[in-house]
């Protein structure tokens, strides 16, 4: 009976939250307190947690520009330069063959910065603009996938991370402080990414070991502090046209 109770239990943990020594230290010795495996379960749980949540994270932003048919408060450069970094860290990971549980949410929020660059460049009145740059953006993606890009190409691309998000978010950051307010940033979306980038750190350190990925997140949590503590800030500040309506 405990074979058969063992058989499902073991296919849904291994080797998707553990692997095979760490389900029998912990489910056939009972060590419950196994710190090594402890971690592991932890660092899987959590990344994939996090690709999961990385499906809806920038959705709120979505919505919020079109229900507000603006994307007034949102710098460009600074979505783009988010967008470059969320790209290294993503032909990073696929080239290093990395666990999807420790970057699988780059994935997916590359889609949704995507959307967000169109959004910003069509409600500035510069659509063909914006679809030129899909196409573009697309073409550059599948040229970093192909064996055509040499590895050390690759390296650089994700050491280039810590400047575009530290450049990006600063550029965020000033285009908050000179309106006096942060109009349509989703405060569910930063919170999210502030939330997520902090989980990083212990989950590319734990999965991957690698230095650079994890001092990307590092670097992308204070920034990402940044914006959430801006937000805070400004809070009760309203834009001028908001203002005008009331």
């Amino acid at each position: 009976m405990a074979a058969e109770t063992d058989g499902p239990l073991k296919r849904a943990l291994v080797p998707l939250l553990l692997p095979e020594k760490c389900y029998d230290q912990i489910f056939v010795q009972w060590d419950l307190l196994h710190v090594p495996c402890l971690k592991i379960l932890l660092s899987k749980g959590l990344g994939l947690g996090i690709v999961a949540g990385s499906l809806l994270v920038k959705l709120p932003q979505v919505f919020k520009i079109l229900r507000a048919k603006s994307a007034e408060g949102l710098s460009l450069q600074s979505v783009m330069l988010e967008l470059v970094a969320l790209t290294g860290t993503m032909v990073y990971s696929i080239t290093n063959n990395f666990p999807f549980s420790s970057w699988g949410e780059a994935l997916f929020l590359m889609f949704q910065t995507v959307t967000i660059c169109f959004l910003v460049l069509h409600y500035r009145g510069q659509t063909v603009k914006g679809v030129t740059f899909l196409a573009c953006y697309a073409l550059v993606l599948l040229l970093l996938l192909s064996p055509l890009t040499p590895p050390a190409l690759v390296t650089l691309l994700q050491a280039s991370n810590v400047p575009a998000v530290v450049v990006g978010r600063l550029l965020q950051a000033a285009t908050n402080y000179q309106n006096g307010h942060t109009g349509q940033l989703s405060a569910v979306t930063v919170f999210l990414l502030f939330g997520g980038s902090l989980a990083r750190i212990f989950t590319s350190i734990q999965e991957t070991g690698d230095p650079l990925l994890a001092g990307t997140f590092v670097v992308s949590s204070l920034c990402n502090g940044l914006i959430a503590a801006q937000l805070l800030f400004y809070w009760n500040a309203k834009a001028p046209h908001e203002k005008k309506k009331q």
